[in-house]
């Protein structure tokens, strides 16, 4: 048997810092499963996603904890594989509109309040082509519970779109049961 470990991970970003990650997990016999990573602002910024033999997810997350040494912090969660969201299904969420503090809020109050888990989220601030002023970007993968409909949805969006002044693309990913939302 093994068991997730998930991992967040920053520190000054510089060459081998996935390399000295991947190190570590393989010496306890860790697959290293999924990851995200970037550098921001001058900082390494990752989370990554083991799975681990259960004899050794201890002694992994205590020599990830030994990483302080190098400059990394690193948080760590010993997952439980049953763990789950319920019925739900996929979609995909692309929304782009004029930048201002507390779109991110505003996005993941409107979700929560209806269910809707974020399982992934990718943002960014553009210049608009024409103006050069400042876009905001979102694009992201959605867990939606089977009782709330994709009508329901967009009306809940559209509503948010229409307060915030952007535009948005919604639409179920591919293997998603059902037609996408229009």
């Amino acid at each position: 048997m093994s068991k997730p470990l998930v991992l967040t991970v920053i520190g000054s970003d510089h060459p081998g810092i996935v390399n000295l990650l991947s190190d570590v997990a393989q010496r306890y016999g860790a697959n290293w499963a999924d990851s995200r990573m970037a550098s921001l602002a001058g900082q390494f910024a990752g989370i990554v996603h083991f799975q681990v033999p259960d004899q050794n997810a201890e002694a992994l997350a205590n020599a990830l904890n030994g990483l302080v040494s190098s400059g990394l912090h690193v948080a760590i969660a010993i997952g439980d594989s049953s763990a789950g969201l319920g019925a739900h299904r996929i979609v995909r969420l692309e929304l782009t509109g004029n930048d201002r503090p507390g779109i991110v809020r505003d996005l993941s109050g409107r979700l929560a309040g209806r269910g809707v888990s974020i399982e992934e989220l990718y943002t960014e601030v553009v210049s608009a082509a024409m103006s050069a002023d400042p876009l905001f970007k979102v694009k992201a993968r959605l867990a939606v519970p089977e009782a709330l409909s994709d009508a329901e949805l967009k009306r809940e969006l559209e509503s948010l779109a229409t307060e915030m002044m952007v535009d948005f693309e919604f639409e179920r990913r591919a293997g998603s049961a059902g037609p996408p939302a229009r």
